[in-house]
């Protein structure tokens, strides 16, 4: 749905670039109501590029495809240029004490961390905040760290509500054949109680 071009990729390098020829794209809250320029939203989509549906999956393709437009699913924002910029994945999204977090935000964090090999930021069910922001970590064979040192570390990049309020450690992060990270195999283990 976006092309960069060669000639601006140095200085729009975080970028996707901008609408594809004849495709255009929006931004929306959770109303469906345009975001705010500068403000992150769903991106959604629409032109001739553009899927017409689901492959005998009518729920499918109405919960997906709505007015015309493509909800993608995916975070995302806009510069003052037209460039789009992916922020995270909505469904990944965590709503901590009513404010929005996006998990990549604090996970770009966690990866500057000499020690840590990969990490993950999930949120898990908290009878308070609705929901707590928990990272899971891998080390770098042979380093160790603890809790209160990952928690610590985030805190000089982001607001104090967006570090985590728990880590676990694992050898690796689970993963599909693609190599993306499975954050709902994640949740599933994270947040069942303690035996």
């Amino acid at each position: 749905i976006t092309t960069l071009d060669p000639k601006d990729v140095l200085h729009k390098m975080a970028s996707v670039g901008k609408a594809y020829v004849n495709t255009e794209i929006r931004l929306v809250d959770d109303s469906d109501q345009e975001a705010r320029e500068g403000e992150a939203g769903e991106i959604l989509v629409r032109g001739p590029n553009i899927m017409v549906g689901y492959y005998k999956d009518p729920q499918a393709t109405q919960e997906t495809l709505k007015g015309g437009w493509l909800h993608t699913g995916d975070i995302g924002r806009l510069d003052e240029d037209g460039f789009l910029y992916i922020v995270d994945r909505k469904k990944d999204m965590i709503i901590t004490g009513g404010e929005s977090v996006f998990p990549r935000e604090i996970e770009e964090i966690l990866y500057t961390h000499p020690k840590i090999l990969e990490a993950a930021v999930i949120g898990l069910p908290d009878p308070n905040w609705g929901e707590r922001i928990h990272a899971v970590v891998a080390l770098k064979d042979g380093e160790s760290m603890t809790e209160a040192e990952v928690i610590a570390y985030t805190r000089e990049g982001i607001a104090s509500f967006k570090k985590p309020k728990s880590v676990s450690f694992v050898d690796r992060l689970p993963r599909s054949q693609a190599g993306k990270v499975l954050k709902r195999i994640l949740r599933d283990r994270e947040g069942r109680p303690a035996a």
